[in-house]
């Protein structure tokens, strides 16, 4: 199977590189320093167990990486408006698009039933060019559960885990879905298909949405977090108001907050993602993690105000430090007299 890779960071120079070593040609869209490592140096990839390098064909132009039977979307979201404008040329009439990233999708609502299907919001595709560049009928959903960084350009530090969850939109049990989890299976990935895919988003997204900022904010690994009781009545609080919204899109949670914070705690001191880019100086995941969720409070009809204070309290963070678009001149409130 024909890989292309869109966005080799952590997670996608690690699913490159592993699908590279299990003998499939992948191929990825690079730019910058990225691209000139592994020109020259190859893909590295570190594990508890060494390190080990593979060549893999890279390029900057989109055009010269055409033919894929599938295109890995691997990139931050903040990178999202960029793939519209870019993939077409990736893309043949049978190419699949797997999508892992953090956050809501914008193909999430395409398989929660009539009401919601055309539903698009302005946190994930504020102009329905994203949708328009890959129908959700194109996509196949994937949720990472592993933890990674780059430490380098062309060099990818696997922490632990390597679980991903695959599905069709809406659920269907199709040949593609069946032979892209075999492939990665192959390569060694721990590797599941959910008919409810949307579930398995929404479910990782109930832990990330509240760990992910507040750590950003504060500086401070999720284990810091977890032990302060004031935080963790904000969390809950916040987890509640999620855990309701998701029953209004037909996505119930079948654990309490304090259920699934105890699995988090497990990770031990992790900088989440969203930390990492402050401290790298990139723009923050906040309107797929946070952002999203909070619009589709409003859709719902639900009270989400301790969502809204997590929401309002990181963007002016991260306004601060120009890691979040800024305020538009006409919205910004009038100087005090």
């Amino acid at each position: 199977m024909k890989f292309c890779v869109f966005g080799l960071g952590a997670i996608g120079g690690f699913m490159a590189a592993r699908l590279a070593l299990a003998g499939h040609p992948v191929s990825a869209l690079a730019r910058g320093a990225t691209l000139a490592a592994v020109r020259e140096h190859g893909l590295r990839w570190r594990s508890a167990a060494g390190e080990q390098t593979v060549r893999i064909a890279v390029s900057d132009s989109p055009a010269s990486l055409a033919g894929a039977d599938v295109v890995v979307l691997a990139v931050k979201t903040t990178a999202l408006p960029v793939v519209a404008r870019t993939i077409a040329p990736m893309l043949g009439p049978d190419t699949v698009v797997l999508s892992a990233m953090n956050g809501v999708p914008w193909w999430f609502f395409h398989g929660l039933g009539e009401r919601w299907r055309d539903t698009r919001l302005t946190a994930t595709d504020p102009d329905g060019a994203l949708g328009r560049a890959i129908p959700a009928e194109r996509v196949l959903g994937c949720v990472v559960h592993m933890a990674a960084s780059c430490p380098q350009p062309g060099v990818v530090h696997q922490a632990f885990g390597e679980r991903f969850i695959l599905g069709e939109p809406g659920g269907a049990a199709t040949p593609r879905l069946a032979a892209v989890a075999a492939a990665m299976s192959g390569a060694g990935l721990q590797v599941e298909t959910d008919e409810r895919i949307e579930q398995a988003v929404w479910l990782k997204l109930w832990g990330n949405m509240t760990m992910n900022p507040l750590t950003a904010v504060t500086g401070a690994t999720m284990d810091r977090v977890l032990d302060d009781p004031l935080l963790m009545r904000f969390v809950t609080a916040a987890m509640t108001e999620a855990a309701r919204i998701g029953e209004c899109f037909g996505l119930p949670v079948a654990m309490t907050p304090a259920e699934r914070n105890q699995i988090t705690r497990k990770l031990g001191a992790v900088k989440t993602s969203m930390l990492q880019d402050v401290e790298a100086g990139r723009p923050i995941e906040l309107d797929a993690l946070v952002g999203a969720v909070a619009e589709m409070a409003v859709l719902a009809g639900v009270a989400a105000p301790s969502i809204d204070a997590l929401l309002g309290l990181t963007r002016v963070f991260a306004r601060g430090r120009g890691l979040y678009p800024a305020l538009p001149a006409a919205d910004a409130a009038p100087a005090a007299p």
